[in-house]
């Protein structure tokens, strides 16, 4: 998997793509980055990159000209087609499911904006949005790295435990189970018996049951889509009891 990101800030996305998970993974060979200067594909000595909006208003916008160049160059970098991603409030909420779907892909080009955006015409040249949430940030690069990291973790290699992303929150439509580790009591909280019990099928039972616990007291939205077994749904009617 290729990941392009082109900002106005790539600097602060170098960190993430030097360390931790995303850099071994990136020194094994199963990722790498591109990052990208917008300012580069300017045509002018101050290397400006945005306008004042045409009708007024507060703020500037980047110029899709600029924009589109840098796309059109990061396209070509790669044989297989690159999915093209605008990372903006006005996109499709991120899911899990839309990493899964992303992970498949071979080269992610993530556009960050910035000030006030982009030209609107620059929608033509991008084959998807995507938004963190109902909210705006400074500029597109903390998006991209949520992007980037939920889709990184989803490929073979990348994590240690080739299951370990299967039973994730969102993973299975369900929040994860609550997990426990030594000390086996701390400040007179103690860590569930069955865990201790050794007993594999009881602690599955234990750990699906607090999973849906915990799915319907904390996200009882994602019950209405979640891909339930007929004795998950026969549970959950039992906790709701």
């Amino acid at each position: 998997m290729k990941y392009t990101v082109l900002s106005l800030f790539p600097q602060l996305l170098k960190p993430w793509a030097e360390e931790g998970l995303l850099g071994r993974a990136v020194k094994q060979g199963l990722i790498s980055f591109a990052l990208r200067d917008l300012r580069a594909y300017s045509t002018d000595r101050h290397r400006s990159v945005d306008d004042a909006p045409y009708g007024g208003g507060a703020g500037m916008i980047i110029q899709v000209d600029i924009a589109a160049k840098a796309i059109a160059e990061a396209k070509a970098d790669t044989p297989e087609p690159a999915e093209v991603i605008l990372l903006t409030p006005a996109g499709e909420p991120f899911t899990q499911q839309i990493a899964a779907e992303l992970a498949s892909k071979q080269h992610l080009v993530l556009l960050c904006g910035r000030y006030e955006g982009f030209d609107a015409r620059l929608e033509r040249y991008v084959s998807r949005e995507i938004s963190l949430g109902d909210y705006v940030l400074m500029g597109g690069e903390v998006a991209a790295l949520a992007l980037i990291e939920a889709t990184a973790r989803l490929l073979p290699g990348v994590l240690g435990d080739a299951e370990s992303h299967a039973q994730d929150s969102f993973s299975t439509g369900l929040l994860d189970y609550p997990e426990y580790t030594r000390p086996p009591v701390f400040e007179g909280a103690s860590v569930p018996e069955v865990l201790l019990s050794g007993h594999h099928a009881q602690i599955a039972a234990w750990r699906q049951e607090q999973a849906l616990r915990r799915t319907l007291a904390r996200r009882p939205d994602l019950l209405a889509h979640a891909p339930l077994s007929e004795a998950q749904r026969r549970l959950l009617a039992k906790l709701k009891d």
